[in-house]
Formats: C-alpha cells, sequence, structure tokens
C-alpha cells in the first residue's frame, strides 16, 4: 500500500526556509567566535538579538503557515501554538 507524503503548510516555501535557517546558523556561528575572540558585550548581545528577531521571523511564518493549512482542532491548537511560541526565559 502506497502512501502520499503528507503536505505541511511550510512545503512551499521549504527551500527558503531552510535558507535562512542556515543564515540564521552562520550568525550562531558569528556570535560564537565573537565570544572567543572577547568581543564588545553590546556588540555581542547586538548579535543575539538579531538571531532572536529572525527566528522569530522564522516562527511567524510557520504560525502563518500552520494556521492556513494545517489547524484541524480550531481556535485551541492555533493559540496553544502562539503560547509556546511566546514564552520565553
Amino acid at each position: 500500500m502506497a502512501t502520499t507524503p503528507q503536505t505541511r503548510g511550510y512545503t512551499a516555501t521549504k527551500d527558503q526556509l531552510l535558507a535562512r535557517l542556515r543564515r540564521i546558523g552562520g550568525q550562531v556561528t558569528g556570535i560564537e567566535g565573537m565570544v572567543e575572540d572577547e568581543r564588545y558585550c553590546i556588540d555581542v548581545l547586538t548579535q543575539i538579538a538579531a538571531v532572536q528577531a529572525a527566528l522569530d521571523k522564522v516562527a511567524l511564518g510557520l504560525l502563518d503557515g500552520h494556521a492556513r493549512h494545517c489547524v484541524i482542532d480550531g481556535p485551541d491548537e492555533l493559540m496553544a501554538a502562539v503560547g509556546r511560541l511566546t514564552r520565553r526565559g
């Protein structure tokens, strides 16, 4: 019995998503280098904030795709996903 691969909300933009995540990985590697080189704390914190903003943008894009294509259990599932995304600490 053949199974059809499941389509996710981000399937259409998967290549863009992966490229963005690779760039974020490069930014994190750059931050590691900054710490190893004992760069100025504010410069390191600025780069960390940039990575957090980039990850937030990815997460919001995924959430948008999820809301448009994947939500099958209605608002409760969506709001739980939003709650997980916005928890920090």
